[in-house]
């Protein structure tokens, strides 16, 4: 099962949360690594990760608890 189809419907944290990286990506976050942050975003299937960690990074007080 490819990740589209293994995370179809779902949001980006149940994404993270189905995969076991939830703690990971809340770290990159929080440090600011913008790599790791697109290298967890790919592994989870999102199509355009890179504009969405720039959008996460630009404004992370939205982003959860970071």
């Amino acid at each position: 099962m490819n990740d589209q189809s293994r995370y179809a419907g779902l949001t980006v944290n149940e994404r993270l949360f189905e995969a076991g990286l939830m703690d990971a990506f809340d770290a990159a976050a929080r440090a600011r690594d913008r790599a790791e942050v697109i290298r967890l975003l790919i592994e989870v299937g999102v199509e355009d990760a890179e504009w969405s960690a720039d959008t996460i990074l630009e404004r992370p007080e939205r982003w959860r608890h970071l």
